[in-house]
């Protein structure tokens, strides 16, 4: 297998991690492209002693954590509550750790290498982003899913979250009518809705009247991570585990 279809199968996920991270396509995909030219530039960059996947995150956090993208420097005084506020008071690595293992799907032991920690630290990073997640930005969420059984998942996770489910759609002109009213302060919404209609158009017709952060669910993400066409910042997996919804809506509401 030659080197750039090595590592092409995870540039999509690893692409949709970067986002999430940096709470910006942009920035996210910057970075993506700075580790890439890393690797192409000095194939010794990649660590051959790790599975390739694993390889290629430890290389974005090496270029990610000596650029300016980290969060960790001290602010200016003026103070404030902004996104580089809270992120300063939750530690990036606890971040990164919740966001590798519970979005991304990595072992322990595979952040570990990814993040250059010792594999028992990781559990306690996870749990104190857990608990600084828990402990802020409660807020309304707005639903959009035609599946009742995956709706009703994604209403159980918001609640054990402390937020509110301020409304529930099933296709794009429910979310259209449904929405603006609600006010959410975030919204899941799935890609493809009841009647063929599309999770990204009912979305985008909300925004025009009301601004919120989103996260979008498919089962096909690698269709939307194509970097041919506008993307999604936040994007989950379907089937999901609780943990990747809740990583994502924490991240999300930390960067509103």
């Amino acid at each position: 297998m030659s080197y750039v279809d090595e590592l092409a199968p995870h540039l999509a996920f690893l692409r949709r991690y970067a986002r999430a991270l940096t709470g910006s396509q942009s920035s996210g995909d910057a970075h993506v492209r700075a580790a890439l030219e890393a690797a192409i530039a000095d194939r010794s960059a990649l660590d051959s002693g790790l599975p390739s996947r694993v390889a290629l995150y430890k290389l974005f956090h090496t270029v990610w954590g000596s650029s300016s993208a980290t969060l960790e420097t001290p602010d200016d005084g003026s103070g404030g509550d902004g996104a580089e506020a809270r992120l300063r008071r939750l530690s990036p690595k606890s971040r990164q750790a919740l966001l590798l293992t519970s979005m991304e799907g990595f072992t322990p032991t595979e952040a570990a290498a990814v993040l250059g920690v010792e594999p028992e630290e990781v559990g306690g990073l996870v749990a104190e982003a857990r608990t600084e997640i828990d402990a802020v930005l409660k807020t309304g969420v707005f639903i959009i899913e035609d599946e009742p059984i995956i709706s009703a998942d994604l209403q159980n996770i918001v609640r054990s979250l402390g937020h509110d489910v301020v409304g529930l759609a099933r296709t794009r002109t429910e979310a259209l009518e449904r929405a603006p009213d609600a006010k959410p302060g975030l919204i899941l919404a799935d890609i493809q809705l009841a009647d063929n209609s599309s999770g990204i158009d009912a979305v985008h017709d909300i925004m025009k009247v009301h601004n919120c952060p989103v996260i979008f669910i498919t089962a096909f993400p690698e269709r939307l991570l194509t970097g041919e066409r506008p993307e999604p910042t936040y994007l989950i997996t379907k089937p999901f585990l609780s943990e990747a919804v809740k990583a994502a809506i924490g991240q999300a509401l930390f960067f509103a």
